[in-house]
């Protein structure tokens, strides 16, 4: 009998808790006072968007070998044949191959040293066939 009448005791107090709190809210579409918001112009951490100039030119088109690079699965919702390198000061069309496979991708730079990874949609993983889940070495260049 206790046992039943534990939880029953327990809605009785949290009920009218609830209850009140429902009431402080507003409708639906009622504007929510903002008090002194400012836009944030303070430093971006590091690999955000923003970081670097969209297509700011920074000396001719390294052509050639570009390097290899570790990669993962990219954003799997974005679509297209990218690779998101830090191999890359600017964005152009390249080729990346993995294991004698090539497919000529658009190439799109992100900040970090050469050594650091790369993100790989989901179409040129399949493309190359590379392992979804799994971190292939890519060879990248132009």
């Amino acid at each position: 009998m206790t046992r039943l009448l534990n939880p029953v005791i327990g809605l009785a107090l949290i009920l009218p808790l609830a209850l009140s709190a429902c009431a402080n809210l507003r409708e639906v579409g009622s504007p929510v006072p903002v008090a002194d918001a400012a836009p944030y112009d303070g430093p971006r951490p590091p690999g955000r968007p923003g970081d670097m100039p969209a297509t700011e030119a920074t000396g001719p088109l390294k052509t050639g070998d570009l390097g290899v690079t570790i990669a993962s699965l990219g954003n799997a919702a974005e679509p297209g044949v990218w690779l998101k390198t830090p191999l890359v000061q600017q964005p152009g069309e390249g080729q990346v191959s993995y294991q004698g496979r090539g497919v000529t991708a658009q190439l799109i730079p992100i900040a970090g040293p050469a050594t650091a990874g790369s993100r790989a949609s989901l179409q040129l993983m399949q493309q190359l066939g590379a392992p979804l889940t799994g971190l292939p070495e890519l060879r990248v260049s132009r």
